[in-house]
């Protein structure tokens, strides 16, 4: 089992920036694959950002560029730099974890290759 809780939400300008952190519990260091979604609405929850335990990054093509993620050596806290805010990036973030192995590289974005989830911080991007 896997238990995943965010913090570093809020709401900030455009152009600003936020560090969303992802601190996960049990068998987090088993995880194969990492990521951070995010969800308005009415849309389907979209992939944003995914690390794989051997260093393949994904990136929705809406954020390359500005956002970053990274987790620590111990595997345990998974972050993402969000850089140069637009207001199409507000949104609720989670991140998600998977100890299934392997993840194709092609499916780290897909919210139904992850089996944990967490409840998710808000971010919001308004002048």
């Amino acid at each position: 089992q896997v238990h995943l809780e965010e913090s570093g939400g809020g709401s900030v300008q455009p152009g600003g920036s936020l560090r969303l952190s992802c601190v996960g519990s049990g068998d987090i260091a088993r995880s194969d694959s990492v990521a951070f979604f995010r969800q308005v609405p009415g849309k389907e929850r979209e992939g944003v950002a995914a690390l794989r335990s051997d260093g393949i990054t994904r990136y929705t093509s809406s954020v390359k560029g500005r956002f970053t993620v990274s987790q620590d050596r111990a595997k345990v806290t998974l972050y993402l730099q969000m850089n140069n805010l637009k207001p199409e990036d507000t949104a609720m973030y989670y991140c998600a974890a998977t100890t299934r192995q392997p993840v194709s590289a092609n499916l780290l974005l897909r919210a139904e290759s992850y089996s944990y989830w967490g409840q998710g911080t808000q971010v919001t991007v308004s002048s």
